[in-house]
């Protein structure tokens, strides 16, 4: 162990003063991965662009996150990133690479931040193989190319970790109240996942200082007072200010943050129970199936994907939706089934798990020998707040109800620190032949490839047998060779280490590529050979893995136009929902899929024809269900409005965002994000009517429960606009807000 740190320390000097060339391959290689081609990505994440797009107007909008001009509604989320997207499209102009930007450098900085961090304790070769390895993990570059939250958050909660070290080395209280300070920050971001670290930052602290007791408690009373004070003040801010001074707190029921942040976003990430109908009385099947962001909205909008054959199609309307990702097998959104193992699941094996075993036997060989009253290295107490930072995050995707396989990158930054500090001290172990830890090497790499090959297996038919059967066959060869020549040391046996480190990270690499060569979706990313489709599963699971899901579905007025059944999605049946998925703007029938009005495929779903290489290689508008607007429509709304605040009003985010992105006027969200919001009463729109500020509603066949009334009144109360004046005859274009509706018009004396 002293040769060891010797040997840290003497690394640590020779490169103090001059750059790592190992290093800038790895940095090259995460540019590559997180920055090619988000230009192609025209909307991004549409209910998030559409923010960016209203912030960009006014101090009021930017403070408050509106997601429309009018500052109608809010999104979902804290504003913290917002605001970074809306200062870098404020710098660069407004575009759909603009507002990915942000989170494309903090998927570069996380790589770096990780090797500073990790090569100060455990060596330059280690600070690399963790690099590498994060920038290498497939769900890190999908989700650093689009502009969700997640990729900014891991970076902010890494300068946390910086912090944190720098505060244990220095004896600085100073710096103990900046980490905490920063996870308050990353609360700004995506609320309470950023607290998933805090396990990890209480139990380092306390182990790795040299101060007693009293002051560890007061230290650490005093931190998290701030953290919390930092936490709470845009909220505190915003539920202090009057509503009628503000935008509706987006997919909230009480126009409160706080309730945003400990519920919606909070507990009921969970128990699953993240319904937001409105109404007054719960639905617990049906909660299980509604969604709580929008990212899951997207899915249903754009994401959702067809498992029928043309056999399968012609009987579905007797069957109940299944969720994506192939129900009940995969779990809803293709994120599997509760359990000690479902991290090694379809669906999220292939986005995180690919070292797993490794970083087992890893954890094994670091921790070996440590006693529980210590004393404690400096390499065991870091590898206690990664191992801290690891399981209650594996632990809480393991049960929850609901969450996103991007999610997942939460897990990233533990799993390539023990993936490159492991692979240092398990090659040690293996050269001084240290007993039973020297069989750790070769064991690792064995299981570790075999689970690759378990990972692959399903998608044979997309990577044909050749990769899966070379990853297998050379884990096992190398494994066996490594273990046979544990009694030799001769550079043959490096040359076979460093083989078998390359064979491990192969596929993750190219699975790390695929939002890049098939095409990435940025309301749901994943990786995999069917990463388009934003769903991340096995192409067993769909009847083309290349769709990327309902962007080719007709919008309103436009012809059906031909389609195989292949291409169709039936609408379920007349029966309870059961756990069915809610459709966007579904209305008050449990949650079951309404075909559109006026559809002339009798209500069928068409499926885009679209193949990977085409999204990959053209320009993206993969914000929504319908990512075009009409310009017959808008055309006619922009004519024939005579000073009203809202060009229209719809019943949700989805047929509002386009229209936002693309004209900068208001839309008017009625229902906010999901359509479920108890913003409007028939008496608030009656007052908006006859105030001049909207007049024109577009309908579709599908409506929210928790908007019935008003719905009913605004039916009641107008008249038809005709289809001729403002629908489109074209089949191939994507024009207008989701589904095949009605314009209305209501002006009110």
């Amino acid at each position: 162990m002293k040769h060891m740190n010797s040997e840290v320390k003497e690394e640590r000097t020779s490169n103090k003063k001059r750059i790592d060339l190992f290093l800038v391959p790895i940095v090259l290689i995460a540019a590559f991965l997180n920055l090619f081609k988000i230009w192609t990505d025209e909307y991004a994440n549409a209910y998030y662009t559409a923010a960016v797009k209203s912030m960009l107007q006014s101090f009021h909008n930017f403070f408050y996150a509106s997601f429309d001009p009018g500052g109608y509604v809010t999104i979902d989320k804290p504003p913290v990133v917002f605001w970074i997207q809306t200062i870098s499209a404020k710098i660069f102009g407004f575009h759909g690479w603009s507002v990915i930007l942000p989170q494309a450098l903090a998927g570069i900085g996380s790589v770096l931040l990780l090797y500073v961090i990790v090569k100060r304790t455990f060596g330059v070769w280690a600070g690399r193989f963790a690099a590498l390895a994060m920038a290498l993990t497939p769900i890190v570059p999908a989700v650093s190319r689009t502009n969700n939250i997640d990729s900014m958050l891991v970076f902010t909660l890494l300068v946390a970790t910086w912090m944190l070290f720098r505060a244990v080395r220095t004896a600085k209280f100073g710096w103990v109240l900046a980490a905490f300070a920063m996870i308050g920050v990353a609360f700004n971001m995506k609320m309470l996942q950023a607290y998933m670290v805090l396990p990890a930052f209480y139990v380092f602290y306390v182990v790795a200082t040299k101060i007693t007791w009293k002051k560890k408690i007061g230290f650490l009373t005093t931190a998290t007072a701030l953290m919390l004070a930092v936490s709470v003040s845009w909220a505190v801010v915003v539920d202090s200010t009057s509503a009628d001074k503000r935008p509706y707190m987006g997919s909230s029921q009480t126009n409160s943050v706080l309730e945003l942040a400990f519920g919606y976003n909070g507990i009921n990430r969970l128990t699953g129970n993240t319904s937001v109908t409105g109404s007054s009385h719960k639905q617990p099947a049906q909660a299980q199936q509604q969604t709580a962001s929008s990212e899951t909205k997207q899915t249903s909008n754009s994401n959702a994907e067809s498992s029928q054959s043309s056999n399968q199609s012609k009987s579905s309307s007797s069957k109940k939706m299944q969720a994506p990702g192939g129900g009940n097998q995969n779990g809803m959104f293709n994120t599997g089934n509760p359990g000690p193992f479902r991290l090694f699941q379809k669906g999220l094996s292939d986005q995180i798990s690919w070292l797993l075993p490794f970083v087992i036997f890893s954890i094994v060989g670091l921790f070996a020998g440590v006693k529980f009253k210590g004393p404690y290295t400096t390499k065991q107490k870091e590898s206690l707040f990664w191992l801290a930072w690891l399981l209650p995050v594996a632990v809480f995707f393991s049960i929850a109800g609901f969450f996103h396989q991007y999610y997942l990158i939460m897990l990233a930054p533990p799993i390539a620190v023990f993936a490159g500090a492991g692979a240092v001290a398990l090659w040690s172990m293996y050269k001084q032949h240290n007993g039973w830890k020297s069989w750790l090497l070769p064991g690792g790499i064995l299981t570790t490839a075999a689970l690759q090959v378990y990972i692959m297996s399903p998608y044979v038919s997309s990577i044909g047998v050749a990769p899966i059967a070379g990853v297998g066959a050379l884990g096992v060869i190398l494994a066996l060779v490594l273990a046979v020549r544990k009694q030799r040391k001769n550079s043959l046996t490096n040359y076979l280490g460093a083989a078998a480190m390359v064979v491990l990270l192969a596929m993750p690499a190219y699975w790390a590529m695929t939002p890049i060569i098939y095409g990435g979706n940025s309301m749901l990313p994943s990786a995999g050979p069917d990463s388009s489709s934003g769903m991340g599963g096995p192409p067993s699971t769909a009847a083309n893995s290349k769709q990327s899901g309902f962007n080719g579905m007709q919008p309103p007025g436009s012809s059906s136009g031909n389609s195989s059944s292949n291409n169709q999605m039936q609408p379920p049946s007349g029966s309870s929902n059961g756990g069915q998925m809610p459709m966007p703007g579904g209305s008050s029938n449990n949650g079951q899929m309404q075909p559109p009005s006026g559809s002339s495929n009798s209500g069928q779903m068409q499926m885009p024809n679209s193949t990977s290489s085409k999204a990959s290689s053209s320009k993206r508008k993969s914000g929504g269900m319908n990512a075009e607007v009409n310009k017959k429509l808008l055309n006619y709304l922009t004519k024939n409005n005579t000073g009203e605040k809202y060009l229209f009003a719809t019943t949700d985010s989805t047929s509002a965002a386009p229209y936002i992105i693309e004209t900068g006027k208001p839309v008017m969200a009625m229902g906010g994000f999901s359509g479920s919001d108890p913003i409007l009463t028939v008496s608030k729109l009656k007052a908006m009517i006859k105030k001049g500020e909207v007049k024109y509603f577009y309908l579709s066949g599908m409506g929210k429960e928790g908007q019935s009334d008003v719905i009913t009144w605004i039916k009641e109360n107008s008249k038809e606009i005709p289809s001729s004046k403002w629908q489109s005859t074209s089949s191939s274009a994507q024009q207008g807000p989701s589904g095949n509706g009605t314009l209305y018009e209501i002006t009110l004396k």
